[in-house]
């Protein structure tokens, strides 16, 4: 072969190589459910071109699937519009969201599903040129086995840090119960009929405190590397901040980590994922099939080893369990099987002090002994990677079975938002460095 020769195949090779790269650079469908078919009459999908392929998938946020929504047993959200309202902890150039039927009896078809960046905080309508319809497989429409989820195309859509965005569904056949997470505190919207797309918000007139059927929005960041996810109970899901207002402990840390990296600090580039639910438990779950508020043992492959690119989990979970009774060698158990799975799979784990709760009408001295216990070996060290001290940074210094009264929700269990705040500021930012020691 002459050099001439030579020279051509390889740029007819390269060409072809990029050309091929370019071609099957799609979002990917994943999950168990069907795909879809397209809409009648092959009507192609609007605005739903693949992002381009630079930047890094991490979550922006998440909701952690809970139980079936009470009252949606039969017909769920049939002939309605459900517009989620989420607040993103990283912004990027293309996203994709996860849908759950895990607590379906049915199969749960969608005819119509759409994202769009909110024309301001809380607003129910779109920014101009936002509104993206998303597809499934590259169908319009997609049907999610009973326990099952899914994952969407990506779409090109530039998705800032720190901003409300809106994801819509419309379903138009029965199916329930409806997969929910009932503690958003977070206002969200429905509406009557197929309003998948309007940009208007106006026909949005009923309010709703809940996430239905959406539990994670990732974006393709080009502005962070990797995901933490904070796991956790109600104090993690932040039941007790006030509404609408993103004053939840991971809403804070994650404002915080920002600032110090626009700030040019040595910090690691990372976005803040919740994955909280109230009333969680490291060892038990509650009734049903599948369980409802399923334990920490149970959800962690899903709710942390499932999200995109995690570097680091922040666990605070615990609380529940000494109120229910469980002893401390059992808790600290459920904590190193999480520490091992995270190991597994190369996260860093960070991991949180219990907090008191002097003043509850659970508490019992028998019960605040079996935290100081778990407090005690967890500042020993011999648990996580890295310890926040919450406890010791939210109790009262004059009676430590209790929360300082400037950090109480009034409670005496649930931090308010100062003592959110508190907590964001403890973590220590240089917890989130390096990888997984070679040996606990």
């Amino acid at each position: 072969m002459t050099k001439r020769h030579g020279y051509a195949l390889l740029s007819a090779i390269i060409t072809l190589i990029v050309a091929l790269s370019v071609s099957i650079y799609v979002g990917v469908s994943a999950g168990d459910g069907s795909r879809g078919t397209s809409p009648a009459g092959g009507r192609a999908p609007h605005n739903s071109a693949a992002p381009a392929s630079a930047g890094t998938w991490v979550g922006a946020w998440s909701a952690a699937p809970v139980a079936g929504e009470r009252g949606t047993e039969q017909t769920g959200l049939a002939g309605r519009s459900v517009r989620n309202i989420v607040h993103t902890s990283a912004g990027g150039a293309g996203a994709r969201i996860t849908l759950s039927n895990l607590y379906g009896e049915t199969p749960l078809t969608l005819t119509h599903v759409s994202i769009a960046v909110a024309a301001d905080h809380n607003s129910s309508a779109a920014a101009e040129g936002t509104m993206r319809q998303l597809t499934f497989g590259g169908a319009t429409s997609v049907t999610i086995a009973a326990g099952k989820q899914v994952l969407s195309d990506a779409v090109r859509l530039r998705i800032p840090q720190g901003a409300d965005v809106l994801v819509t569904t419309y379903a138009p056949k029965d199916s329930g119960p409806a997969t929910y997470h009932p503690y958003a505190r977070q206002i969200s919207y429905l509406a009557p009929g197929d309003r998948t797309e309007d940009t208007t918000g106006t026909p949005y007139t009923e309010r709703t405190a809940i996430w239905r059927y959406l539990t994670a929005l990732d974006v393709l960041s080009d502005e962070a590397d990797g995901t933490v996810v904070a796991f956790g109970d109600s104090i993690t899901d932040g039941s007790t901040s006030t509404e609408s207002a993103n004053r939840r402990w991971p809403d804070a840390f994650s404002q915080r980590l920002r600032a110090a990296v626009t700030a040019g600090q040595d910090m690691p580039r990372y976005s803040v994922v919740n994955a909280g639910i109230s009333g969680n438990q490291i060892l038990a779950s509650l009734d049903g099939r599948p369980a409802e508020n399923q334990s920490g043992l149970d959800r962690f492959a899903r709710d942390v080893l499932g999200r995109p690119n995690v570097k680091v989990v922040v666990i605070d979970l615990g609380v529940n369990d000494v109120l229910h009774g469980a002893p401390a060698d059992r808790i600290l158990a459920g904590l190193r099987t999480l520490v091992r799975q995270a190991h597994a799979r190369g996260i860093k784990v960070v991991g949180a002090t219990l907090m008191p709760f002097g003043g509850h009408p659970r508490y019992s001295t028998g019960r605040n002994a079996v935290r100081e216990q778990v407090n005690a070996v967890i500042r020993s060290g011999k648990v996580y990677d890295a310890v926040v001290d919450f406890d010791k940074a939210l109790r009262d210094p004059y009676d430590p079975r209790r929360f300082a009264p400037e950090y109480d929700c009034g409670d005496h269990l649930h931090p308010n938002d100062r003592g959110y705040r508190k907590m964001a500021r403890t973590i220590d930012l240089a917890d989130l460095k390096g990888g997984v020691p070679a040996q606990l």
